[in-house]
């Protein structure tokens, strides 16, 4: 039996200081291939730490996350970053993309960071994903020429550049008008029925948690619930 794609192990994280602060407190949870997660909370609970440990975008103060069976306290930076590359795909609610490169510059980056593919390959998917999107046409553009909507969209084809297993995903939908946020879901569990991806998504809208196979509630830190749900999707 393959293990899972993301574990966590009584995963901890403590700003250090004169009051030290606990974002995230001893946490545990498997997630595995084809999940569709929602990770809620009270403001300030924790949920973005949590996500970001999990991501490896952060370091936890004790305990471990294993990708793939595979401890990444023990790897190096290099391997963290190539772990990230690999495996993990990132939304965040402010979309990141780079004001001064065109769209189709911008989800070309983590494949040029890979080093996989060359320059005339990397172009081409970063095109095709473009256009799967709907924004083949504007893939010149630059991001302040396009919608809330448009750049999220963008955003999800560069967390998908170098095809990886999961999506996390950080309030993709926050910024966004109700119709841009139904299209930005919609994208996100495709990416699940379709194409078999895992997405784990950090979302205060309780409407779109529901609609996801799985919720895991934060509460001060601490894993409150881990709830299957019974929508499908």
């Amino acid at each position: 039996m393959s293990p899972p794609l993301i574990e966590a192990r009584h995963v901890t994280r403590i700003l250090p200081g004169t009051v030290p602060v606990t974002l995230v407190h001893d946490v545990s949870l498997t997630i595995g291939s084809g999940e569709f997660i929602a990770i809620t909370g009270p403001s300030g609970s924790g949920k973005s730490s949590l996500l970001y440990l999990l991501g490896l975008l952060d370091l936890p103060s004790g305990g471990d996350i294993l990708l793939r069976g595979r401890s990444t306290t023990t790897m190096s930076e290099e391997e963290r970053t190539r772990s990230r590359l690999t495996l993990l795909g990132f939304v965040f609610q402010f979309h990141f993309l780079l004001p001064e490169f065109s769209l189709m510059e911008n989800v070309a980056l983590p494949m040029r960071a890979l080093g996989k593919l060359p320059p005339r390959e990397i172009l081409a998917r970063a095109e095709h994903l473009l256009a799967s999107f709907g924004l083949g046409e504007h893939r010149h553009k630059t991001p302040d020429q396009l919608s809330g909507g448009q750049r999220q969209r963008v955003a999800v084809a560069r967390a998908l550049a170098n095809d990886p297993p999961v999506i996390l995903a950080d309030e993709p939908t926050g910024s966004l008008d109700s119709v841009s946020t139904r299209q930005v879901f919609e994208i996100l569990r495709d990416l699940v029925s379709s194409y078999g991806k895992t997405v784990v998504a950090v979302t205060h809208d309780v409407e779109l948690a529901r609609q996801m196979h799985r919720r895991l509630h934060i509460v001060d830190g601490a894993l409150q619930k881990d709830e299957r749900m019974t929508i499908e999707v």
